[in-house]
């Protein structure tokens, strides 16, 4: 079985909802991205085997419709996959898992999302005198199980958990600063790729965001702790990576890379939504024979909300140094089905970059999902010779 590299990975910036990117589609988002990951990797689109591409709210197979706006050829195949928000790297794991089968050799994978283009989804009349009601939420559990809404799990992992209001302020705004420290210090500078043509950041981010002034938000539901500042915001962007056969990125002369070692799904209660990374992470360890996560070099984990996080934290004992050293969903935001190829992508610059002569890396992306869900995958550097 041959091993699955990441040999490049960028993204757009990530926009608010109706913000800098209000008026591009997920195509128009993609396409950029997957022109910038050609000419990073010298690559033309026949080389492209398939492209596979998270996405939750669009519809239809909008990785079609990416890679034909992209210029790619129209004999390239594309599949759109929906594990909500861990669609993103869903693809990858699909990309990676093709690729040691030997079904394919390079794979274009990530994931797309625009909150801010989306369809609006309305429930059909029962009658021609009803009037449509529009869907708020998507069904993410049945068969007898509570279906909450995203704030109503974040509440109810927090009251469950023991993880207070003033701790969750801590955390959102402790991501804030984390998140501005890398803008400033240019660290996003090589996944960045600009939509309009002048350079773009993420615009999340919000300079003087401290847990005071967070503690002053109201909650969003009567006695509960989840408020607007410690949870993430809707998002728009597009995250892609190359992923290639590991003998095929030895002739590309490429000397460093980032080889997808697992990944594994998990499952929980469908009422605590935000736990379910946890079961997931449990899995990938079980796989890799007992792996202890604080042994691991960087954690991305998708940010949610405050409280999801440090309960997942706590329950996997994971150092809070480990995780997204440079701020997380909850400052830059969630494009549900590009979230997790975002992570990827800051797993593979910064594990990768300046990597000394020798030394390996390991870390791990970690996503809660919908329906009690979750999804994780480890990776490691790997140094080809020259």
């Amino acid at each position: 079985m041959t091993d699955a590299v990441i040999i490049a990975a960028r993204r757009t910036a990530v926009g608010r909802t109706a913000g800098l990117f209000r008026a591009r589609s997920a195509p128009q988002l993609a396409a950029p991205v997957i022109n910038a990951l050609l000419a990073d990797c010298q690559l033309d689109g026949a080389d492209i085997d398939e492209v596979i591409l998270g996405n939750v709210l669009q519809g239809g197979n909008v990785a079609r419709s990416c890679a034909l706006e992209a210029g790619l050829p129209p004999a390239v195949p594309a599949l759109s996959v929906d594990r909500q928000c861990g669609s993103g790297l869903e693809a990858i794991l699909q990309a990676a898992w093709k690729i040691r089968a030997g079904a394919a050799r390079v794979i274009l994978a990530g994931g797309v999302e625009s909150t801010s283009c989306a369809p609006w989804r309305v429930e059909r009349p029962s009658s021609p005198t009803d009037l449509p009601r529009f869907v708020a939420q998507a069904p993410f559990s049945g068969g007898g199980h509570r279906d909450p809404s995203m704030i109503e799990g974040a509440d109810a992992v927090a009251e469950t958990c023991g993880i207070g209001r003033a701790a969750q302020d801590a955390y959102a705004a402790g991501s804030h600063a984390r998140a501005l420290a890398a803008q400033a210090a240019g660290r996003f500078a090589g996944e960045l790729v600009s939509v309009y043509g002048p350079p773009e950041a993420d615009e999340g981010p919000r300079p003087g965001l401290t847990a005071a002034r967070l503690g002053r938000l109201k909650p969003l539901r009567a006695g509960g702790t989840v408020t607007v500042g410690n949870s993430c915001a809707t998002n728009d962007c597009a995250a892609l990576l190359m992923v290639v056969e590991a003998g095929f990125a030895r002739r590309l002369g490429v000397t460093h890379a980032l080889r997808i070692v697992d990944g594994a799904a998990g499952g929980g209660d469908p009422a605590f939504p935000g736990l379910g990374a946890v079961p997931a992470a449990r899995h990938l360890a079980r796989r890799a024979g007992g792996l202890v996560f604080a042994t691991l070099d960087q954690i991305e984990f998708n940010e949610a909300f405050a409280a999801q996080t440090l309960a997942c934290l706590a329950q996997l004992s994971i150092p809070e140094a480990l995780v997204c050293p440079g701020g997380g969903a909850l400052a830059l935001g969630h494009p549900y089905g590009a979230s997790g190829a975002i992570l990827m992508t800051r797993l593979f610059h910064d594990l990768t970059g300046a990597l000394p002569t020798g030394e390996q890396r390991r870390g791990m992306a970690l996503l809660s999902i919908a329906g009690g869900l979750g999804l994780a995958a480890t990776v490691e550097t790997v140094t080809f010779p020259r």
